[in-house]
C-alpha cells in the first residue's frame, strides 16, 4: 500500500482493511500472487497504524497537581 493510499485514511479503518487481509490470508483460498500483495498491503497498513499509534501516544500528556497545587503537564511515560 503506497503512503498516498493511507493519507487520508482512519485508524480505525486501517485497522478494519488489516482484519479483512488477515481473514483472507488465513482462508488459504488465495493465490499466491494474491497473497503476496495483500501481505504487502498489510505489511505497510501496520507501518501505517503503529504511525498513527507512536505520534497519538506523543501527544498524550497526563495532568498532575504540582507542589504549588497548579496543573502541571507531563509526557506520557
Amino acid at each position: 500500500m503506497e503512503q498516498n493510499k493511507t493519507e487520508n485514511m482512519t485508524f480505525e479503518a486501517a485497522m478494519a482493511r488489516l482484519e479483512e487481509i488477515v481473514r483472507a490470508l488465513e482462508s488459504g483460498n488465495t493465490p499466491l500472487d494474491t497473497s503476496l500483495a495483500l501481505f504487502e498491503e498489510g505489511v505497510a497498513l501496520v507501518k501505517f497504524c503503529n504511525s498513527r499509534l507512536d505520534h497519538a501516544e506523543q501527544r498524550v500528556k497526563i495532568l498532575t497537581v504540582g507542589e504549588n497545587g497548579t496543573l502541571v503537564e507531563t509526557d506520557m511515560t
